[in-house]
């Protein structure tokens, strides 16, 4: 299917899906600054030939969608918890996006911050969610999930002025936060980077998103609440979101399964794929069997 923009609370949110309209939705949130291509297209097929109706699509701020406005002041985030907008604000994105679908529930997986997103979409839409899948994210807890100093620095980085600057930052950006113990595909890195920036890229935009997720409260609370099968997938050995930041999610959620891969950082490499399909096929025939 092409990609298409609904009009969603007020903002318009550009999307695709792959798989047979028959399928069992499954709603795949990216993460920071990350358009929703970043969920590539194999792995999306690979999902659909399991028999899910996948749904993919760019975050406010990211890709097509809509571009936001307030600038954002990431101190002033971070100490008084005010920022643009929240994640809450784009949790009711992803639920406004299923509605204008036609779709009353979906199983829901989540990257990094589309982790919290996803996490927040199933406390506070809890009708919405029929499983959680949150990998490489926290629960916004700031005693858990910190970053490295490298990749601390890597966030407040000055944006690149051109095509070939921003292709090069992508490439420098993964090599530190992608995974160490799988082969570095650069070609791949390449290839994504250059469709990014050719798909739009919005710094401010995603200094926005990084508001937004600076501003949060601890999840832990409200994640206590949460009442469908939920699976919690992170690198061992992560450096932007360290790996008690998973722990601490599937602490919170009840029943929560907890898969920390070996070797992985803060990226999906696709010798990784496999296993992280597998498990979420198991969280969602889980939840089937439950209903």
């Amino acid at each position: 299917m092409a990609e298409r923009v609904v009009r969603v609370n007020g903002i318009e949110l550009c999307h695709e899906i792959f798989g047979a309209a028959d399928g069992r939705p499954l709603l795949l949130v990216m993460g920071l600054g990350a358009p929703m291509i970043w969920w590539d297209e194999e792995f999306c097929e690979s999902l659909a030939a399991q028999g899910f109706r996948v749904i993919r699509f760019d975050n406010r701020d990211a890709g097509r969608s809509s571009r936001m406005r307030g600038r954002a002041n990431l101190a002033q985030a971070y100490l008084l918890r005010s920022a643009p907008y929240s994640l809450a604000d784009m949790a009711d994105d992803a639920a406004g996006l299923l509605d204008a679908l036609g779709v009353p529930a979906a199983h829901v997986a989540g990257a990094s911050m589309g982790g919290m997103i996803a996490q927040t979409l199933a406390f506070r839409h809890p009708e919405r969610v029929r499983s959680l899948t949150s990998i490489m994210s926290s629960t916004g807890g700031r005693l858990v999930g910190r970053p490295s100093p490298r990749a601390m620095s890597m966030l407040f980085a000055t944006p690149p002025r051109t095509r070939a600057d921003y292709v090069e930052m992508l490439v420098r950006t993964f090599r530190l936060i992608g995974s160490p113990g799988y082969p570095f595909d650069e070609r791949r890195m390449r290839d994504r980077a250059e469709r990014t920036y050719d798909r739009g890229v919005h710094p401010g935009g995603t200094l926005r998103q990084l508001a937004a997720i600076m501003a949060e409260h601890d999840r832990a609370p409200r994640l206590r609440k949460v009442r469908v099968p939920a699976l919690v997938v992170h690198g061992a050995r992560d450096p932007l979101v360290h790996v008690s930041g998973g722990r601490a999610t599937a602490r919170a959620i009840p029943g929560a399964d907890l898969d920390v891969v070996p070797g992985m950082g803060h990226d999906l490499p696709r010798a990784v794929w496999p296993r992280v399909i597998r498990g979420i096929t198991r969280i969602t025939a889980r939840a089937e069997a439950a209903n």
